[in-house]
């Protein structure tokens, strides 16, 4: 008896042991999506294909969708813009119409006119679900010989692209920053630590200042700093916190950095912005922690 305790002691503790945390980063170039048109139960999958100027809130896309009774794939091309999911099909036309939707579509006011432009080329079935705030479903319509008929989507996010940093954690827990940070992904896993109100976990990130490459910050070297997050014991996700190394948004730079000898801790000096007074930041990497002070 007195080896298997040992023996379950010791296997819990190898277990406890090998818990660990990673960041796993995956780009998403398509998507599949659930949903109804007309309460009848369809499937979509939407690819990335391009982008129509120089913001990746405003890009292409191809792909098809099918009702789940009879699964014939019906094909679609069209345009995502910032949560605006506007998709065509052209019949016997297909490919050659959506070349020319595409070629027709070359700048930010070219995609205010999306509508106007797909419609001169008669489209044969239209699908349109309109910008949303992560409500779910995405309600929308389908458009077919004159008639409208209600669609939606089972998702809070139709954005096809995507930049997603997954956190496996511990007790087969997962979450993507995607969700609850931003969805500029650029992060890099530190170091964790756990404490008596919960477990911790480090981030370093580099990020874009804004998707959009002709907007302001779009060609900046972008957001750079450090990222806290809290978890329970049990490793429920509670809350983070941010500090910024390096930022366009903010106007700020030339931040100095002191290392130890140890290289354990990170101490920054943060110059005085239009929105914050200097102040400096300690990261202590074994502790996965961050101290801010005036």
């Amino acid at each position: 008896m007195k080896k298997l305790l040992t023996l379950l002691l010791s296997l819990s503790l190898t277990l406890f042991l090998c818990q660990k945390v990673e960041l796993k980063k995956i780009t998403d170039s398509s998507q599949i999506f659930k949903g109804e048109i007309a309460g009848v139960p369809v499937t979509m999958q939407l690819y990335y294909a391009g982008i129509a100027d120089c913001s990746l809130y405003q890009y292409f896309v191809d792909g098809w969708y099918y009702y789940d009774k009879y699964q014939k794939k019906i094909p679609l091309t069209g345009i995502y813009d910032y949560g605006k999911l506007s998709l065509y099909n052209f019949g016997t036309k297909q490919k050659q119409n959506s070349k020319k939707f595409r070629d027709s579509i070359t700048s930010p006011q070219k995609v205010e006119k999306t509508s106007e432009i797909a419609e001169a080329l008669h489209p044969k079935e239209s699908i349109i679900f309109e910008q949303n705030d992560k409500e779910n479903p995405i309600l929308g319509n389908f458009y077919l010989n004159e008639k409208t008929q209600p669609a939606k989507l089972f998702t809070g996010n139709d954005m096809i692209y995507r930049y997603n940093n997954y956190l496996i954690l511990p007790n087969n827990k997962k979450i993507n920053t995607f969700d609850f940070i931003n969805k500029h992904g650029g992060n890099q896993l530190i170091s964790y630590a756990s404490g008596e109100n919960g477990n911790r976990v480090l981030l370093y990130f580099e990020e874009s200042s804004n998707f959009n490459a002709c907007g302001r910050c779009g060609a900046s070297e972008g957001e750079k700093g450090y990222r806290v997050l809290y978890f329970t014991k049990d490793w429920n996700y509670k809350s983070y916190e941010e500090f910024l190394t390096e930022s366009c948004l903010e106007n700020m730079y030339d931040t100095k950095e002191t290392k130890s000898k140890d290289r354990k801790t990170l101490t920054f000096k943060v110059n005085k912005t239009e929105s914050t007074p200097d102040y400096t930041f300690t990261v202590d990497i074994k502790n996965a922690s961050v101290r801010k002070s005036k």
